[in-house]
């Protein structure tokens, strides 16, 4: 009776793991994704009509789209190792989510501890991440082949897609029946 329980309370964990990543990981990211993608087309399109795109403009801002792109692969393939290894974390998390107001403040600790073998270089990662993509874009408009707002936009596209794109076959989307 025990195994059926244990097996039962860890089905519910991790429905409750997918359901924090669909809504709080995946829906920014697919918003975020499409709203710095616009905004670094149109950008691109501007310096086209303005006649200053040439073959660096094309080639900075597909490295920019490759780049947020692997940064995003990178960050999706952790948080699929958690996902795995540790789907009480994304669980725990959705219930603190869930909470409002006082009981979210007196629950604001994890009850769930996440170890594992380089667990404390994640957050250098993480910043080597965000600076890379930063010092990528100031280089890029730097060098005066991107618009600043294709040089801001358009890695950050990349990383959101990647993200969103990388959780398609681990989450599949929800298929509603109709059965009359």
């Amino acid at each position: 009776m025990g195994k059926i329980i244990t097996a039962k309370r860890k089905e519910g964990e991790i429905e409750r793991a997918h359901e924090y990543i669909k809504t709080y990981i995946l829906f920014p990211s697919g918003l975020l994704g499409l709203l710095t993608m616009v905004v670094g087309v149109v950008a691109l399109v501007y310096q086209l009509i303005i006649g200053t795109y040439d073959l660096f403009t094309f080639a900075h801002s597909s490295g920019l789209l490759v780049a947020g792109i692997v940064l995003g692969l990178g960050q999706s393939a952790y948080h699929k190792f958690l996902l795995r290894e540790y789907p009480q974390f994304f669980a725990n998390r959705m219930k603190t989510a869930q909470l409002r107001g006082a009981q979210r403040i007196k629950k604001s600790g994890s009850d769930v501890e996440v170890t594992h073998r380089g667990r404390g270089f994640v957050p250098v990662c993480y910043l080597l991440g965000i600076s890379l993509l930063i010092g990528l874009s100031i280089w890029s408009f730097s060098e005066g082949s991107l618009d600043y707002m294709a040089a801001f936009a358009l890695p950050w596209a990349g990383f959101f897609w990647g993200k969103l794109f990388s959780w398609r076959k681990v989450i599949p989307p929800v298929v509603k029946s109709h059965k009359r």
